[in-house]
């Protein structure tokens, strides 16, 4: 229950609590006893009832009683005798929920119970039993959970369910259970523009108006904040899907060498010329969208070329996870090998037309038709000429001070330039909305709150002035700074917020954006000259943001930051030198992004704090090679067997560096680092050349 603390057994209990704990012990041998031996007799079912009633979370005595009712219905002859067992372990639901009304597992046997639909429902006796338990506590989430559960039985309108967490929240207003439910009520009804619900703007003022009351009764409360989160999110989601980046960039001119190692992008009125070093023949078309979507494929993307037919394209989702949804795609243009002595330039278009495939995570279509092109120019240059990639020579990151391009000399690779009104997408009633919540907050100075409405703000007012949007920014930081001292409890929390802030100031536009970049000079390294050499090291940065503006860029230095996830970071496709050196990433795992970066060459992860902890609890977040759910992994494997490698203990490293094909790594100053581990990168790694400084 909330706000009943648990209380020490008195000594005088102890004896009382033996003879239980005995009892108990007895009952789950009998359990055991009847279930391994299959025995579903009235006697046998009785005592897992007596069971459940000392303790329902023995998950054993539900699957037991599953396995009694559905064997018992196979000898039931009439429909009192079915309704007679159905009533049975209803009533036995009914016992464990008296001795813990937040079982898990009773809740999810009364669900299965009525979900088999061997009797019909008395609705009655389920709200009855609904109503005594929120009487006795109105925020357990089990009880509301069960509730929709029974009202979707039923099909009870989705209008009496939004009454009915009104009816609740006038009770009490902190109830954070009610909150939840009405906002998931109120998410569909607005979806599907219910009756009454079609006015999306005119139902969440009064929403807004509702949860101010609960703000102002009691400010303290968290209930009424998360309901404005929700709220401020609902207000600030784009409408509309938008593609809002792409690479290559609108009207750009990629020249690929016939060699097919080596290709470098231009703008269409370079400054000067700009090289993009590229895996053999594959160039990556990359979308991102301004939300997450699903559906992107052939259909719903159409690529002219002569290099590979639309319908043979692949577009995959651009996550370290097998999801079907990302904001963004990436699809690949096979290059295949010519041999010509002469310049040929090739035109691709890619065109997104409406589609239904294309949908938000709310449902919105893609409904802006629009289609960009680029150049691609094959050319007899060598990858020497060009001044390509040396696989030989140590690239070693410039830690000193270095010169900066001038934002005149940026070669200008913009996201994709939408039209007035989707730039505006957003509406009066938005930006007032906003503006109204701002100036409340301010009077009554709720700084997370209002860092929120700011970032907000500035989502909107994307085509403003930027020295306004900067000094709207710097405000926001100044506000997560005073909260990362006012409550250390949840720095980590402000921290990542402040991060994506500072993100934004970073990319806000090229005269910001100029302060960060550098010639690949700067960069020890005789060879090697690239464009799209970014510095963002030493900022403080915990987390990693705004890449659908970085989709160009080759060369990243994140060194000296506070990174604990690079999430994000696959999104950048043309991505081959990173450096994440002193860092806080503390697992391998962590590193799981990498896997989707193609072309990725050199890699510093020295002075983490990988190894440092004797449990890698992210490692169970993703899929294990062990489980040889996937071929390629599973050849890998018995390759680092034969190889004399401890699989069980190093199976996460092996899973990410066996898909990279690195030149040179360094793992220095991580407590994993030591001679075994090298050895493992050795055999793992195929294509080092340098590991730690040193020639292989």
């Amino acid at each position: 229950m909330h706000g009943q603390p648990r209380k020490p057994l008195r000594v005088k209990d102890a004896a009382a609590q033996a003879a239980k704990a005995s009892n108990l012990r007895d009952l789950q041998s009998q359990l055991l006893h009847n279930h391994h031996h299959r025995l579903y007799t009235e006697e046998a079912i009785a005592a897992s009832s007596k069971l459940l009633e000392i303790n329902p979370e023995i998950l054993t005595v539900w699957n037991y009683r599953k396995l009694a009712l559905q064997q018992n219905l196979k000898e039931a002859t009439d429909s009192e005798r079915i309704k007679s067992l159905v009533d049975d372990e209803l009533r036995a639901v009914e016992i464990a929920l008296r001795a813990n009304p937040k079982s898990y597992g009773a809740w999810h046997h009364r669900k299965w119970v009525l979900s088999q639909g061997l009797a019909e429902v008395d609705f009655d006796r389920e709200f009855r039993l609904l109503d005594k338990l929120l009487k006795a506590d109105s925020r357990n989430f089990h009880g509301w959970n069960y509730r929709r559960f029974v009202a979707k039985l039923k099909g009870l309108p989705e209008v009496e369910e939004l009454k009915f967490t009104m009816d609740m929240i006038n009770t009490n207003f902190s109830n954070y259970s009610a909150w939840h439910s009405r906002s998931g009520v109120l998410s569909r009804l607005l979806s599907k523009k219910a009756e009454g619900f079609a006015e999306r703007e005119k139902i969440l003022t009064e929403e807004y108006e509702l949860v101010s009351q609960a703000l102002f009764t009691d400010p303290s409360d968290q209930s009424g904040w998360f309901y404005h989160l929700w709220l401020l999110d609902q207000t600030v989601t784009p409408n509309e899907v938008l593609l809002i980046s792409s690479w290559p960039s609108h009207d750009s001119d990629c020249v690929l060498s016939i060699n097919g190692n080596a290709a470098y992008c231009k703008s269409s009125e370079p400054i000067r010329s700009s090289y993009y070093f590229m895996s053999t023949g594959k160039l990556p078309v990359v979308l991102y969208f301004n939300q997450t979507v699903k559906g992107v494929n052939s259909s719903s993307v159409t690529v002219n070329s002569m290099f590979v037919k639309n319908e043979d394209l692949v577009w995959r989702p651009l996550l370290p996870t097998k999801s079907k949804e990302a904001a963004c795609w990436v699809t690949y243009l096979q290059i295949p090998e010519m041999q010509i002595s002469d310049t040929k330039v090739y035109r691709v278009e890619v065109k997104l037309g409406h589609s239904n495939d294309i949908l938000s995570s709310n449902g919105s279509e893609f409904n802006h038709p629009l289609h960009f092109r680029f150049t691609l120019t094959l050319n007899s240059d060598s990858l020497e000429h060009s001044r390509g990639e040396s696989v030989d020579e140590l690239f070693v990151w410039d830690d000193g001070g270095s010169s900066t391009l001038e934002s005149n000399d940026l070669v200008s690779f913009d996201q994709l330039k939408l039209s007035e009104d989707h730039a505006s997408a957003f509406s009066k009633w938005q930006l007032d909305t906003i503006s109204n919540e701002i100036n409340l907050f301010k009077d009554i100075f709720v700084k997370l709150t209002l860092a929120r409405l700011l970032i907000a703000q500035d989502a909107m007012l994307s085509h403003t002035i930027p020295t306004v949007r900067l000094i709207r920014l710097r405000d926001v930081l100044e506000l997560y700074d005073d909260l990362v001292k006012l409550d250390p409890r949840h720095a980590g929390y402000y921290e990542d917020e402040r991060s994506l802030v500072i993100m934004n100031q970073v990319t806000l536009d090229d005269k910001s954006l100029s302060s960060h970049l550098s010639h690949s000079s700067n960069y020890i390294s005789s060879k090697l000259h690239l464009h799209g050499c970014l510095q963002l090291k030493s900022l403080s940065l915990t987390r990693i943001g705004y890449v659908e503006r970085l989709l160009w860029v080759q060369t990243l230095d994140l060194s000296h930051n506070k990174l604990r996830s690079i999430a994000g970071i696959e999104a950048l496709q043309l991505l081959i030198n990173l450096n994440l050196q002193n860092n806080q990433i503390s697992s391998i795992t962590a590193l799981e992004p990498l896997k989707l970066l193609s072309y990725l060459r050199v890699l510093d992860i020295s002075f983490n704090k990988i190894g440092a902890h004797s449990v890698d609890t992210t490692r169970y977040l993703f899929s294990s090679p062990l489980t040889h759910s996937i071929v390629k992994d599973k050849k890998c494997i018995e390759e680092c067997r034969q190889a004399d490698i401890n699989v069980a203990d190093n199976w996460e490293a092996i899973f990410l560096f066996s898909g990279l094909h690195l030149k040179q790594l360094d793992v220095k100053g991580n407590a994993v680092a030591d001679e075994k581990f090298r050895d493992l990168l050795k055999k793992v790694l195929l294509t080092l050349t340098w590991l730690d400084g040193e020639r292989l």
